[in-house]
């Protein structure tokens, strides 16, 4: 990874979904890591600081909201946009202010990555 390659961390319990947002981030332009598990993936932010984070709401361990609350916490964190992605309407509702964008599964491939590339930041040496 270069310093101007934003990291995305994808944090889904669905494999098929993870590898669809995988593809499509990557095409966006980051590097991705993609944890399946909710302890896993606090642990993870308690030590990285990824541009971007794709949530589900529904994992194993810690649930989505938790772990959207927690990166909240973070000071390291602040500028971490957050795209909660979920099949529930009625739970992302309730945690939607904290969030950047919410995204409704099945999320389009394309949709995905265009979202991800207008959220993309730019190194200081690109020009907008």
């Amino acid at each position: 990874m270069t310093p101007s390659t934003p990291e995305a961390l994808i944090v889904e319990d669905d494999p098929t979904q993870a590898e669809i947002f995988t593809m499509a981030l990557e095409q966006a332009g980051y590097v991705v890591t993609h944890l399946a598990d909710g302890a896993e993936a606090v642990t993870y932010l308690d030590a990285h600081t990824p541009a971007i984070v794709v949530l589900d709401l529904n994992l194993p361990h810690v649930a989505g909201a938790e772990i959207l609350h927690h990166l909240r916490q973070q000071p390291h964190l602040v500028h971490t946009r957050v795209m909660l992605a979920t099949a529930n309407p009625r739970m992302a509702e309730e945690i939607a202010e904290e969030s950047d964008l919410v995204l409704l599964k099945p999320v389009s491939f394309s949709q995905l990555r265009e979202l991800a590339r207008r959220l993309r930041p730019t190194a200081p040496d690109e020009t907008a």
